[in-house]
């Protein structure tokens, strides 16, 4: 496991949008973030599961969230430049941005995979990605000390065969990661890293392993060391670099 210890004001003032946080890991980085100080925004399509998590954080005593239903698969560009308007209307600024959501999308041969079922993953896990990150970027120029976050994986580091589009994605995840590290690295004060979270114990991970026993798995609160790490200020200066949570 990823070794670090935040301390308990580690991300106070500071706004952290997470996306896919009604559920797993993204909602486990929701609560950590807010109970080391920061506004999160819950991102995410089930607007109930982000109702949730609000309702723990405010339960908790953290900063008041914000909930932002938003459908990744079916958004329009306009729906992207909305949001961003609102959020700089409302918070004038983000100090970081967790990509979490994604699709696992079938596992089987390429051959075998519809152009329909890989363009679904592809765009969910890349051209969502992608527009959420430079729709953002300016309010992330604002802050002094901006994170993104990159949520990868180790079959986007290593092609493993029947991982198809998922695998392909995070392959995708990598060079955007990369290439915003590059463009932004020494002319703006935003980082951006991935996370490869290795097995968890969610929803995910059980549709990829169906006959895994899930209590071998870290829960997601388990792997929260290297999320607080990158997203506060103990992070800053590194930038471009693929990390493991364990």
């Amino acid at each position: 496991m990823f070794e670090y210890s935040a301390r308990p004001d580690l991300l106070n003032g500071r706004v952290i949008l997470v996306t896919g946080a009604g559920r797993g890991i993204g909602a486990a980085a929701a609560k950590a973030y807010a109970a080391h100080g920061a506004t999160v925004l819950l991102l995410g399509k089930t607007e109930a599961n982000l109702t949730q998590v609000y309702d723990e954080i405010e339960a908790a005593g953290h900063p008041q969230p914000a909930v932002i239903p938003f459908n990744l698969e079916t958004a329009l560009p306009h729906q992207y430049d909305e949001l961003a308007a609102m959020i700089e209307s409302e918070f004038g600024h983000l100090d970081g941005l967790l990509h979490n959501a994604s699709i696992i999308g079938p596992r089987t041969p390429l051959e075998q995979l519809s152009g329909e079922n890989f363009m679904r993953v592809m765009h969910v896990n890349v051209n969502a990605m992608f527009m959420l990150t430079s729709t953002l970027l300016p309010l992330l120029k604002l802050s002094q000390d901006a994170s993104v976050v990159f949520t990868s994986s180790s079959v986007g580091r290593k092609g493993r065969a029947y991982w198809g589009a998922y695998g392909v994605s995070k392959f995708a995840t990598e060079g955007l990661m990369q290439t915003l590290a590059d463009e932004v690295d020494t002319v703006a004060a935003v980082r951006a890293n991935s996370i490869n979270p290795g097995a968890t114990r969610t929803s995910m991970r059980a549709q990829a392993y169906p006959g895994e026993n899930p209590l071998n798995n870290p829960t997601p609160e388990a792997i929260m060391p290297v999320y607080l790490y990158l997203m506060g200020p103990d992070s800053t200066g590194v930038n471009g670099q693929a990390f493991n949570a364990q």
